[in-house]
């Protein structure tokens, strides 16, 4: 009886750990309570860096079936979008080889993180030293900020890849996502924070981002033709880890502080 007990105690521990891991992975990208939105209030209107999905044309579709290397790089699926290539169906005998060159393939996502704390952009102060009541601060953004983000080490085709880890960092976390984002000037918000008296309060502010750490994969890229037949090659398949920092568009991470 006892060793039943234990085995369906083990069978609900084994039913509920797959949803426990679930709901920890969805968490970690949940805003906090200290980080709000501020697009409706940033003075500077930033442009969204959604990425086009480039389709793969008939033409494409067949050869990417060819090869069981994945490719998944925008940028060389329009360049063979754009390629037209139709031998003859009487080339008997016929061979080539058209070099496309090195190309970043795919990038496969290792660990996806927030730094919500990433850049400093502000800092508002409030002296009530000397006052016998409470009074409040709010933000108020003294400068236009730029906050940039990066990759981590050098790589080839720095720009494709750039692209292939925005869009991954995008569906993991459904966020605005940029390299490149700004704060403007005079940006406000109503979040209310109150220094008591004979205290002295310092509001900080920071633009989080996301930390995206994993693997590219890239290859030489040829398009072999064999009488009328065609297919692709990927030839010296090499992998490089890599990791990125890429600033969440339009949010605020708010920290306030008391002093004596």
């Amino acid at each position: 009886m006892c060793a039943r007990r234990l085995a369906l105690v083990f069978s609900l521990i084994l039913l509920f750990v797959p949803s426990i891991v679930q709901a920890s992975e969805k968490d970690k990208f949940e805003l906090p309570e200290h980080v709000l939105s501020i697009s409706k209030e940033n003075t500077y209107p930033n442009e969204t860096e959604d990425e086009a999905i480039v389709e793969p044309s008939f033409f494409t579709k067949a050869l990417l079936e060819t090869t069981d290397v994945p490719i998944e790089n925008p940028d060389l699926i329009q360049l063979l979008n754009e390629s037209n290539i139709r031998p003859t169906p009487f080339a008997i005998g016929y061979r080539g080889e058209i070099y496309l060159g090195r190309w970043p393939l795919s990038y496969e996502s290792k660990d996806t993180t927030i730094n919500w704390q990433y850049h400093k952009i502000n800092e508002n102060e409030l002296n009530n030293i000397g006052n016998d009541s409470s009074q409040t601060i709010f933000y108020q953004q003294q400068e236009e900020k730029e906050v940039k983000g990066a990759l981590t080490s050098k790589i080839m085709n720095p720009s494709d890849v750039r692209r292939m880890m925005l869009v991954a960092s995008q569906e993991e976390t459904n966020l605005s996502l940029s390299f490149e984002t700004k704060i403007g000037k005079g940006t406000k918000k109503d979040n209310a924070y109150k220094i008591p008296a004979q205290k002295y309060g310092v509001l900080s502010v920071y633009a989080p981002a996301v930390n995206e750490k994993g693997q590219i994969t890239f290859g030489e890229v040829y398009i072999e033709l064999k009488g009328s037949k065609k297919k692709l090659m990927i030839k010296n398949v090499t992998k490089q880890g890599i990791g990125a920092w890429i600033p969440i568009q339009d949010y605020a991470s708010f920290t306030f502080h008391i002093k004596e």
